[in-house]
């Protein structure tokens, strides 16, 4: 069986979406979007007609979610640290306020799987009770995908 990787990113903003401190961050969203769609190794992500996941309020109606699936680890880190998504990086202190447990998981899901909130959420738990592991992790630490044919 063929692995991907999942993410889920959630933030919670200091201002209502349509408010003037988060304009630079709604005008960027297509562009962002977009850069991931083209990225070598995407393969899904989470969004609603509109072509973003912003009004999805899963996490409470302050909170945006962030959902994608990549091939491999490797490709998930070049978007989000080595393209133009970094420089929107370097600016969520402007829209985001610091959460004080992980905001951000990784797991292997298998390849075609797109996976729920409901699931990510139990991720998400999961890392924040247990720390890193082989089902629920981070960039900083993260796990290999399960051996193939297990």
């Amino acid at each position: 069986m063929v692995y991907q990787l999942a993410q889920l990113n959630i933030a919670h903003l200091v201002a209502p979406m349509d408010s003037p401190t988060l304009a630079d961050f709604v005008a960027n969203l297509d562009r962002i979007n977009a850069l991931a769609e083209g990225s070598p190794g995407f393969v899904w992500r989470l969004q609603t007609e509109d072509g973003n996941a912003t009004e999805i309020d899963f996490f409470g109606p302050d909170y945006i979610v962030n959902m994608s699936v990549w091939e491999s680890h490797e490709a998930l880190h070049n978007y989000v640290y080595r393209s133009a998504h970094t420089d929107i990086l370097r600016r969520k202190k402007e829209w985001f306020h610091t959460m004080p447990t992980a905001h951000m998981v990784l797991w292997w899901v298998p390849e075609g799987h797109q996976p729920t909130l409901e699931e990510a959420a139990q991720k998400l738990e999961l890392l924040n009770a247990k720390g890193p592991s082989a089902e629920a992790f981070t960039f900083k630490q993260a796990f290999e995908p399960p051996k193939q044919g297990v």
